[in-house]
């Protein structure tokens, strides 16, 4: 929410999730989208198999809650756990497998 103008704040033990468009199963909460960066946070409460995610821009994000086995199209995989900071290029195929709850902060950026 901008509390002032280009001052974005958002609570991580936030209620107001909406659906993520992009990411079928997830919800979002979105702090900022403004200046050449996206950023916000992503969580899944359930998930029925594995998630595909191609990133249109850099991403940056750090595990909050839960865990993930991201697997890379181009070959090699990232297990990730609560702390775990981590960056994608754009462009490139993963396979998430999430394990539940499941929370990040994600800045998209160009």
């Amino acid at each position: 929410m901008e509390q002032q103008p280009g001052v974005f704040v958002a609570k991580a033990s936030t209620n107001a999730w909406e659906p993520d468009p992009d990411v079928p199963g997830s919800a979002m909460q979105e702090l900022v989208r403004a200046d050449g960066l996206w950023a916000g946070l992503t969580r899944f409460a359930e998930v029925d198999g594995p998630v595909p995610w191609k990133p249109e821009r850099r991403e940056i994000a750090v595990i909050l809650e839960g865990s993930v086995r991201i697997e890379i199209a181009a070959g090699g995989v990232l297990e990730l756990g609560v702390g775990d900071l981590f960056s994608l290029p754009p462009g490139v195929e993963t396979t998430w497998h999430v394990t539940t709850p499941f929370k990040e902060a994600w800045v998209l950026a160009d």
